[in-house]
């Protein structure tokens, strides 16, 4: 019906020419990781001289097959949880496909001693030229902030009782219909964006992340670090479970095609789609400003709880950014792999008793709340020297 209504009152094309796609740029902040679901696993890459070195299978497949070490090779793929160096380091040093540096060369120590169940890395989205960032990936942080930003107290509350009924089923999904429109008519419909131009692989490094969490001394609560026996002290970062990332380093900028198309600012186009108003960009500045702010002061407000100090200090620079950024027509958003529950929720943007409340009783949650201490508890950070430096994905993002 809506396509029926979209078509009558769309312009024909002689007369409305598209305008020329404006563009975006989007600026890496914090180490960011926007992938495409792959993974490198122990046995696809070696370490050496403080850096990953992306084995060429193919190559040395074809390599050995002139010889007798083939079975040797491929027997170890078959048992082993990471190639052994001694045996075949050469291999990394003559047939890489790709040679990614560590953000920390101590980080490759970490690795050394690492169980190989967490060494898979995640990669950037990348093709045979480089790396890119998928649209996808903006999209849903837009569209994202346009929730955070509209949703009303009484449909969290209405969303938060549907979860306590017999039947709970896609109640996020009926808040988003309710706040942004169903599908046909969503709000972000007039979004175009397409994914950026492809950008050199060296702009990436392997970051090693660490998950930190709070933990009860006493009366007080202090910093710790989740471990695979649990949770350890602050002081014992070399007993916490390590994570490595492929990631884009700060200062790493993108750039994409982005249209909000004429035909969705067309009166009758918004009145077929029951729109008071079609989304400008000003409205994706403002939403994802407030959205932002919403998640930085509850960072904040998580890192004078642990007592990180440097992590309160990035909060406070991310905050007087998004200042800066909003008297500017641009916007922050965090995106991809890391960046946690709050950057992927309307956690921020709901009253916390409600969401307790409508959460209390499903498993994964109920015992994380039902200690009342903050949720979420837990935070993945960037590490360098055993010390947390920053918080993952957080990008600048200018609509040109």
């Amino acid at each position: 019906m809506t396509e029926d209504l979209l078509q009558e009152v769309q312009p024909p094309v002689e007369a409305s020419p598209l305008p020329p796609p404006t563009r975006y740029r989007l600026t890496v902040l914090t180490p960011t990781l926007a992938g495409d679901g792959q993974k490198l696993s122990p046995i696809d890459y070696m370490v050496w001289k403080d850096q990953v070195n992306v084995l060429n299978q193919r190559r040395i497949f074809r390599l050995l097959a002139r010889g007798p070490r083939i079975e040797s090779y491929l027997g170890q793929l078959r048992k082993s949880e990471k190639l052994d160096f001694a045996s075949w380091g050469g291999y990394a040093q003559n047939y890489a496909l790709r040679r990614i540096a560590f953000d920390d060369p101590a980080s490759a120590e970490v690795y050394d001693r690492a169980p190989a169940e967490l060494c898979s890395i995640p990669t950037f989205a990348s093709n045979l030229d480089g790396i890119y960032l998928p649209a996808s990936v903006l999209k849903g942080a837009i569209r994202l902030a346009l929730l955070v930003d509209r949703v009303s107290e009484s449909q969290i509350r209405s969303a938060v009782e549907s979860l306590n009924s017999d039947m709970p089923r896609r109640a996020a999904g009926n808040l988003e219909v309710a706040v942004l429109g169903a599908a046909g008519a969503s709000r972000t419909r007039s979004v175009r964006l397409s994914d950026s131009r492809v950008i050199s692989n060296s702009a990436t490094k392997v970051y090693l992340l660490r998950t930190a969490t709070l933990i009860e001394r006493g009366a007080k609560l202090e910093a710790g670090w989740k471990s695979a026996r649990g949770s350890v002290a602050f002081s014992r970062a070399p007993d916490a479970a390590p994570f490595f990332a492929e990631m884009a380093v700060p200062g790493t900028v993108f750039e994409g095609d982005y249209r909000l198309p004429l035909l969705f600012r067309h009166p009758q186009v918004s009145q077929a789609l029951r729109w008071k108003s079609p989304v400008s960009s000003s409205d994706l500045v403002h939403a994802a400003n407030h959205a932002a702010t919403l998640v930085l002061n509850a960072h904040r407000k998580f890192a004078e709880t642990a007592g990180l100090a440097q992590i309160i200090a990035l909060c406070d620079a991310l905050l007087q950014r998004v200042a800066e950024a909003q008297a500017a027509g641009r916007f922050l958003t965090c995106i991809g792999w890391g960046t946690g529950l709050l950057a992927k929720s309307i956690w921020t943007a709901a009253p916390e008793q409600s969401i307790r409340e409508g959460l209390g009783h499903f498993p994964g949650y109920e015992q994380a709340l039902r200690t009342g201490l903050p949720f979420p508890k837990t935070r993945r950070l960037i590490i360098r020297n055993n010390r947390p430096v920053s918080m993952p994905g957080w990008v600048e993002l200018e609509l040109l």
